[in-house]
């Protein structure tokens, strides 16, 4: 063999592993993670990645091949040059297996394209062979386990973080016959008076750890008082139309 020639190129599989629960975990994902070369994922400053954990059963059905981990610590920060630094270190890393021409699946929580960590690898790596396999995102989970559609007929959706002004989210309230309000966390508690404002209390279901072991419901948003909800929450606000 000739030593001079390159060798191909690995591919990058941007890998959606659902909101939680293993058992959404796609049989497209299930594939795609029991043949790469490298299985990477975020994880915190204790080592915990609920990415992984949610793969885990496809992941140990590896175990009788060979294959490596990259575990990409990704600190909470507010601040935006700390973790793009992160993320190049991070594109960095894949790139070197991607040239050694091994594939590399990056687990990503829900789905890779929606609000999804890998969005920001495909933006420093978009040079290389990449695959984006969808995966179910918390806010059809969520939809599910409350049984409220999240649009019919002519219905608009919105889509919104916490992270957005009190304002737009108000207007949205007041405009759009279905909102999803992601990210509640902190904010819970004035996301609340939000609704309450635009009067639309009775139309909301609230939802914690989609699909999850802790997964919660409340149906009577007034019931949550004024502490602050997990990161993992979202309000989903519905007009409740009869269309029969």
């Amino acid at each position: 063999m000739n030593s001079d020639v390159k060798k191909a190129e690995g591919i990058l599989y941007g890998v959606g592993v659902g909101p939680g629960d293993p058992m959404l975990l796609t049989l497209k994902a299930d594939d795609v993670i029991g043949k790469a070369d490298v299985i990477a994922y975020i994880a915190n400053d204790a080592g915990h990645s609920l990415a992984k954990s949610i793969a885990q059963n496809s992941i140990d059905k590896k175990m009788t091949s060979s294959y490596e981990e990259l575990s990409i610590t990704l600190t909470m920060s507010t601040n935006r040059t700390e973790i793009n630094i992160m993320y190049d270190n991070a594109a960095v890393s894949i790139a070197a297996y991607l040239e050694q021409g091994k594939s590399v699946a990056f687990l990503c929580e829900g789905d890779p394209m929606f609000f999804g960590s890998f969005a920001y690898l495909l933006a420093r790596l978009e040079k290389h062979a990449i695959e984006v396999i969808p995966g179910i995102c918390s806010v059809h989970a969520a939809a599910a386990a409350c049984k409220v559609p999240l649009g019919l007929l002519s219905e608009r959706i919105a889509i919104f973080s916490g992270r957005h002004s009190n304002d737009e989210i108000l207007n949205a309230l007041k405009t759009f016959e279905n909102i999803v309000i992601l990210k509640a966390g902190r904010l819970r508690a004035e996301l609340i008076g939000l609704i309450e404002q635009a009067g639309r209390l009775n139309e909301t279901c609230y939802v914690e750890y989609a699909s999850q072991t802790e997964q919660k419901i409340v149906t009577d948003i007034t019931q949550l008082g004024d502490d602050s909800g997990p990161y993992f929450s979202l309000f989903l606000i519905n007009s409740r139309r009869d269309y029969r």
